[in-house]
């Protein structure tokens, strides 16, 4: 594990990204449904606690599956043991799991995950009364977390989702857009392709040039190259 860099827990983002997640950042993986987002975290989070570090995992759409984290380890039970879970169903729910954020990282903390960041903010933006103040809150969690990863030198995941532009349907487009686009200094696009192939695109990185690939599968044991 290097100074700057952890282990992502899986070969494929260890080589997109020269050695794996920065510490002192935040890493956005977005891409549509199935594509593997979650499955990425997953394999970050077991590698991190394999090293004797905590997580925090929060959870806003209740992605997480015990069955496929054992899918992914033998040690499922010990890795649970060491997971802080929270699991916000409003944005509301979200906005207070924000600010209580900042108490929860302490030293053993190596690792911090928002799977989804968006997916509430998201249904919060179906009420235009409440797009302003959503969209501002939203800033505010990315600050919060930008604020969290530089202090104490933890690296954060943060996955999103994504929709089709009416106009341009071959655009994808990054549910949250400018704002995790800015609060991310990584940002990594997942392409689903034909059958169960995958690719992962850089599209942001302060000391990588962008438009790296990898061409992947997701399997029972988690992500295999092609």
């Amino acid at each position: 594990m290097g100074d700057n860099t952890i282990p992502a827990g899986s070969e494929l983002i260890d080589g997109l990204l020269d050695g794996g997640y920065e510490v002192d950042t935040i890493t956005t993986i977005y891409g549509p449904a199935g594509s593997g987002k979650t499955t990425f975290c997953l394999l970050c989070m077991i590698d991190i606690i394999e090293k004797g570090k905590k997580v925090i995992f929060i959870d806003s759409e209740g992605g997480f599956s015990v069955t496929r984290l054992g899918q992914l380890t033998k040690n499922c039970q010990d890795v649970l043991d060491k997971v802080i879970f929270l699991r916000p169903t409003n944005f509301e729910e979200q906005k207070k799991v924000f600010e209580n954020l900042k108490e929860a990282v302490t030293e053993k903390t190596g690792l911090i995950i928002v799977d989804t960041i968006s997916m509430l903010y998201r249904l919060e933006l179906a009420n235009e009364e409440n797009a302003q103040n959503a969209n501002r809150e939203l800033s505010k969690q990315i600050s919060i977390l930008n604020e969290i990863a530089r202090k104490k030198n933890i690296a954060v995941v943060v996955t999103s989702p994504v929709y089709s532009d009416f106009d341009h349907r071959d655009r994808v487009n990054l549910v949250g857009g400018d704002i995790l686009k800015y609060g991310s200094k990584c940002l990594i696009e997942i392409q689903k392709l034909h059958k169960n192939k995958r690719k992962a695109i850089l599209k942001k990185h302060r000391s990588l040039p962008e438009g790296k690939e990898a061409m992947f599968e997701i399997v029972q044991e988690g992500i295999k190259k092609i």
